[in-house]
This record gives structure tokens, sequence and C-alpha cells, in this order.
């Protein structure tokens, strides 16, 4: 994949997460692979995506402890 179409796909997926398009599960994991994606290429990280994956992320941790 070519760092634009990394871009694009992190720009599309802050588009869906915020029209409610996507579970936040598949928002999530899609999230993770962009953005691991993106550190592979060595470009810069957007801050409101790394923000919205660690938040995710927590809140999943959250819920499997209460369960």
């Amino acid at each position: 994949m070519e760092k634009h179409d990394l871009e694009v796909l992190a720009s599309e997926l802050l588009q869906s997460c915020e029209s409610g398009e996507l579970e936040r599960h598949e928002i999530h994991e899609r999230l993770r692979l962009t953005l691991d994606q993106m550190r592979a290429f060595g470009m810069p990280l957007p801050n409101d995506l790394v923000a919205l994956e660690r938040e995710l992320g927590d809140e999943f941790e959250a819920e499997a402890e209460e369960s």
C-alpha cells in the first residue's frame, strides 16, 4: 500500500467513525491496522486518529475486565 493510500484510508476511517457507518470494533481494528502501516512507512500519525485508537482500545479493555 502506498503512503497516499494510507492517508486516504485514515481520512475515510475518521469520516466513517463520525458518521456512525461502522461498528466500534470494526473501526478500532481498521484504525489499528492503518496506523501500524503508517508507522511501518515512518509516516507522521494524525493525533486525532491516535487518540481515537487509544480511546477505543481502553474502552474495550474496560469492557473485557467487567465481563
